[in-house]
């Protein structure tokens, strides 16, 4: 399974996305300037993370509307990130006072003529302060001629330019003089995950992750955050636009709907939002429906398999993330979902995405479904299919904590000869795993139920990491003939009693009626 291993780490390399969040661009109020007539050793007083450009090392931004974001667990300079942080008296504080952020800091900055701002720029762009939502160039109090450029202050260590610097100010005609700037920051300059590990007891973990749905922020706070909740929430919803609501998930997931309690932490209570995945649009009540926006690359994924014309069964169709883009692609569908409420909604966006004339909505129990309208269909579908005939059958049980327990309804699902073994169902079959070879784990798993050896007749497919020690998989295989189908006995049509069936026959034939 060397190949699921890198899968894994390939995975994991591509989930770690930064917590994005939004810097107001509010100006900044200055107090005074003055000249560095000493050899004082300039405080360094911020760190510059660099988030929206991607410039942290072994770390990198990926801005995807409706994505999962966390923030990242530990910075590279743990010096300048103590540095650089809001007033120490914010610690602990655990309802938002946004004017206690402030905090005057002191910057070196260099007295230019307005007129070559531009070029100077553009020369000394890597010595330049580039955080977002600072200016790099304020007004000079004491010369309305000049202004001022706001150098980074850990490219000029003790307000000394390197030679390089010295040269392109020769050039333009600038004196080298580096001088001191009071900057008064507020809370609007401060990123999120600043503001947290300023507020949080100091020593403990800030790191939190949410998914966005629509105008919701979905937070999994652990407990030593639960205290700051109503803070974080609060934070959240000021650092990124559009987001107006902010809910903590306070039990787990409900396997039967598929829902689960949350409460809100702050903004609006309206939990009917509006969702775009894969260049498709829902509509859906968060509160008690299921969507999971760490998904979308897989419901792309599975999509793509299909073929116009083909036909797919959807178990646990949710509000439509399989089954819509698959009717989108004029396939033949049939989805189900036990919760009323998924029912309802999937109705909904059947209509919102014009396709509730090409798919079949069921209500019912996953086992029902699969022995009922499944077997139904394909009991008269795979009569007619011929060997030349190109369509294909899929059936996606997306019910990670229990689909592997449905398999077994496979078993003798049709009765007969199959016509063409090319047309036998494909199932895309999903389960949890903490195993040390998940891949192995849900193969074997998937074998007991199914009551055949899947080796050399099923692919794995690593979907996510869900949890440091549990992995979300895909199987996807080949119902084996002799497992969907049962062979009718060579004497049937004779009386019961003076058949040839074995006892074994008789009793899966009463376990199917």
């Amino acid at each position: 399974m060397e190949w699921l291993h890198n899968v894994y780490k390939m995975n994991n390399f591509s989930s770690r996305t930064l917590w994005r969040f939004g810097c107001s661009a509010r100006l900044l109020k200055t107090n005074h300037f003055r000249t560095a007539a000493s050899n004082t050793s300039f405080p360094a007083v911020w760190m510059l993370s660099m988030q929206y450009s991607g410039r942290i090392p072994g770390l990198f931004v990926v801005v995807k509307k409706n994505s999962f974001f966390t923030m990242p667990e530990t910075v590279k300079d743990k010096a300048n990130l103590e540095l650089y942080s809001p007033h120490p008296k914010v610690r602990g504080m655990t309802l938002l006072n946004r004017e206690a952020f402030k905090r005057t800091v002191v910057v070196p900055v260099l007295k230019v003529k307005k007129e070559i701002i531009n070029t100077l720029l553009k020369s000394l762009k890597h010595t330049v302060l580039q955080r977002p939502g600072l200016k790099r160039v304020v007004e000079d109090p004491e010369d309305e001629d000049s202004r001022l450029v706001i150098l980074d202050p850990h490219k000029i260590p003790e307000f000394s330019l390197g030679q390089s610097e010295q040269e392109v100010l020769k050039q333009l005609n600038v004196h080298p003089e580096v001088s001191k700037y009071d900057l008064e920051l507020t809370y609007e300059n401060f990123k999120s995950e600043e503001i947290l590990r300023a507020v949080l007891p100091e020593g403990q973990e800030v790191t939190s992750g949410f998914s966005r749905v629509g105008h919701i922020a979905h937070l999994n706070l652990r407990d030593h955050q639960l205290p700051y909740r109503h803070l974080i929430g609060q934070v959240i919803i000021d650092k990124n636009p559009g987001i107006t609501c902010v809910v903590n998930k306070t039990n787990i997931i409900d396997s039967t709907y598929r829902n689960f309690q949350m409460e809100v932490l702050a903004g609006e209570s309206n939990l009917v939002t509006k969702v775009k995945e894969n260049n498709i649009s829902y509509e859906l009540d968060f509160s008690k429906v299921y969507w999971n926006p760490r998904l979308s690359t897989e419901h792309g994924r599975i999509v793509e398999l299909l073929k116009p014309g083909d036909v797919l069964f959807d178990v646990f169709a949710g509000i439509g993330p399989f089954a819509i883009p698959a009717a989108k692609k004029k396939c033949h569908v049939f989805a189900n979902d036990l919760n009323p409420e998924s029912y309802n909604w999937l109705l909904h966006n059947c209509k919102l995405n014009k396709v509730d004339n090409k798919i079949k909505a069921f209500n019912m129990d996953g086992r029902d479904f699969l022995l009922g309208p499944v077997r139904e269909e394909l009991s008269k579908e795979l009569s007619l299919l011929k060997e030349d005939q190109k369509t294909s059958f899929h059936i996606v049980m997306n019910l990670p904590a229990l689909a592997t327990e449905f398999l077994d309804v496979f078993r003798h699902l049709l009765v007969g000869e199959p016509c063409s073994t090319t047309g036998l169902p494909t199932v895309h079959c999903y389960g949890f795993s903490k195993h040390d070879d998940p891949a192995k784990d849900i193969q074997e798993r998937a074998e007991a139920s199914l009551g055949t050896s899947l080796d050399g007749r099923c692919s794995t497919y690593l979907v996510r990491n869900v949890s440091p020690n549990k992995e979300m998989l895909c199987i996807s295989f080949q119902i084996p003939a002799d497992v969907l189908y049962k062979r009718p006995c060579p004497d049937e049509a004779k009386p019961a009693s003076k058949r040839l069936c074995t006892s074994k026959d008789f009793s899966e034939e009463k376990l199917l009626s």
